[in-house]
């Protein structure tokens, strides 16, 4: 698992060494992590006493490490990836440096390691925005960020490498997601932090922007599915099925905080700010795909976990701030 001390992807090795995946419950699981500043072994505590986890730092940049490691695994799942739109605003070139060479780099070391499946997690930030409507997977990539754009590279690349040199891999492209041990940037987790601490939450531009939510757990089950039935060279969106604007996010977060709009400051919208996301997740629901968590039952699970679980996020509070 690349990325595998991040937020999703530290999500899918707890479940799949805590026997949530029927048929790997005695899956053995390396972790293939750079250890960024979004990368957090902490996340990995539940499970690091496993008999069946081991861990390894290093950077899918780096070919030969890769063609030291991948040998003898049967799936590779690749979380790993730079996906923060604002740093990319702020500095595009490790963007594309990540998200792209190193996805080449890990596609062909997977090639050449002969390794017989790969998933590739993507997201629908690659379509661009969309104001009526859903894309499909077959929807033209319009991306409007570095980040977007450098995903929808990576996911290109995966097709590419599907056709010319027979790699058993597949794309997920996932929308906005959330839950326990998300990195203090995102909106969710920022917002419940500083409520927390009695602070001011941003609040981009007019707040219409429009997202659709998946809790990770539904997220990671989403991935399994394509692990296990998804065709090579194929993509497959996974939707949350809630559709909110940032307001209306923004009043469920300050309603379970017990916090008011006094608590809210309007700030100056992202460049080239994507209006709205929304997937038609039609093909990955025939493969079995169907959310579980409701967004009001999973937020207020997260809400209660950031607030047992300060001596994880204080820490990271300060790496969270955006460089200028």
């Amino acid at each position: 698992m690349t990325g595998g001390a991040g937020f999703i992807g530290s999500h899918y090795v707890r479940t799949m060494l805590s026997g949530g995946y029927a048929g790997y419950e005695d899956a053995e699981v390396t972790v293939y992590d750079k250890l960024t500043y979004a990368g957090n072994l902490a996340n990995l505590a539940p499970v690091a006493d496993s008999p069946r986890y081991r861990f390894i730092q290093g950077d899918i940049c780096d070919g030969r490490l890769l063609a030291e490691v991948l040998p003898g695994h049967d799936l590779v799942v690749n979380f790993a990836a730079e996906s923060h739109v604002d740093r990319s605003i702020y500095g595009a070139a490790e963007f594309v440096v990540t998200n792209v060479l190193g996805a080449q780099t890990l596609f062909e070391a997977c090639v050449q390691a002969g390794i017989p499946r790969v998933v590739h997690v993507s997201t629908d930030e690659v379509y661009g925005s969309i104001l009526e409507g859903s894309w499909t997977e077959d929807h033209i990539l319009e991306p409007n960020s570095p980040y977007s754009a450098s995903k929808a590279g990576a996911d290109l690349l995966a097709r590419a490498y599907a056709g010319t040199y027979g790699l058993n891999i597949s794309v997920t492209r996932c929308t906005n997601n959330y839950g326990p041990y998300q990195f203090p940037e995102k909106v969710i987790p920022l917002f419940i932090t500083n409520l927390i601490d009695g602070k001011k939450v941003p609040l981009y531009g007019d707040g219409l922007n429009v997202r659709d939510w998946l809790h990770v757990d539904d997220h990671c089950r989403g991935i399994q599915i394509v692990a296990e039935k998804g065709r090579p060279g194929e993509y497959y969106n996974i939707g949350g099925g809630l559709e909110l604007t940032n307001r209306e996010l923004t009043q469920k977060l300050l309603d379970a905080c017990g916090a008011t709009w006094d608590s809210v400051e309007f700030v100056e919208d992202r460049k080239n700010h994507d209006r709205r996301y929304s997937l038609d997740d039609t093909k990955i629901r025939a493969l079995g795909y169907e959310p579980r968590v409701s967004f009001d039952e999973g937020l207020a699970q997260t809400i209660r976990w950031y607030h047992e679980n300060e001596w994880w996020w204080r820490p990271l509070k300060e790496k969270a701030a955006l460089p200028r």
